[in-house]
């Protein structure tokens, strides 16, 4: 079953060794001899900031993004068992399980919240299907973020705007769900300094509240770094 999947698709099955878990460099696809239409594809996914995997029939994985790669750590409500894809607490085998077989059976959308406290995640389940009588059925796993926004996007937010260094760690803060009196604990500052910074923030941003220089955050376009394999801070530097 997977192999008659992966070549409908035009892929073929990952190799999981340490590497390809810890993500490859843009413009390195995982399979050189894949068709070229199908390495832009991957090379698109790959500059997609949100886990993405996709599934056989069987809930065998047949490809996932950089960012997935990197999401499914020990913490996360998902986990990879070979290439099988299984949920890591007990409360969510049988919906995961249930939510696969609707989508593969019957084409049903799902959007499950898995995990725990800090670590809960929303997962949207859509059934894919090529066309023709003899169409092969997959499905699209999309899994949400366990913060607001990654620490890339807020920084490039933050240098699109001129804003300062000490701006910008008040920015991630609040994108992070954090109050000003918390910031100034975490900082070490008083609150009327954090509130000058945040009023700062707001002027350069044209926000007319938090609420709103949070929400210009939170829809930022899935960013990711350059140079993926030696982490976000590289990125910025060289960008």
């Amino acid at each position: 079953m997977l192999d008659m999947h992966t070549q409908a698709l035009g892929l073929k099955p990952i190799l999981w060794d340490s590497q390809r878990l810890a993500g490859t460099p843009p413009g390195t696809p995982l399979d050189p001899d894949l068709p070229p239409l199908a390495r832009w594809y991957e090379l698109m996914l790959d500059e997609i900031d949100y886990g993405v995997l996709l599934l056989g029939s069987d809930a065998q994985v047949l490809h996932l993004n950089h960012a997935a790669r990197c999401e499914l750590d020990a913490q996360h409500p998902l986990q990879l068992l070979g290439r099988q894809l299984r949920a890591r607490d007990a409360a969510d085998v049988v919906r995961l399980h249930d939510a696969l077989q609707a989508a593969t059976q019957r084409g049903l959308r799902r959007l499950l919240m898995l995990g725990q406290n800090g670590h809960r995640v929303a997962v949207a389940v859509v059934p894919l299907r090529t066309d023709g009588p003899d169409g092969q059925a997959a499905t699209q796993l999309s899994m949400g973020k366990r913060q607001m926004c990654g620490g890339l996007g807020v920084h490039w937010f933050a240098r699109s705007h001129d804003l300062t260094l000490a701006e910008t760690r008040v920015l991630e803060a609040l994108s992070e769900g954090l109050q000003p009196i918390d910031i100034a604990t975490r900082h070490g500052v008083g609150i009327s300094t954090i509130r000058s910074q945040i009023g700062s923030i707001r002027s350069k941003t044209r926000s007319d509240s938090i609420g709103a220089l949070v929400r210009q955050v939170a829809v930022l376009p899935p960013l990711v770094g350059a140079l993926r394999g030696q982490g976000e801070g590289s990125a910025l530097q060289a960008a």
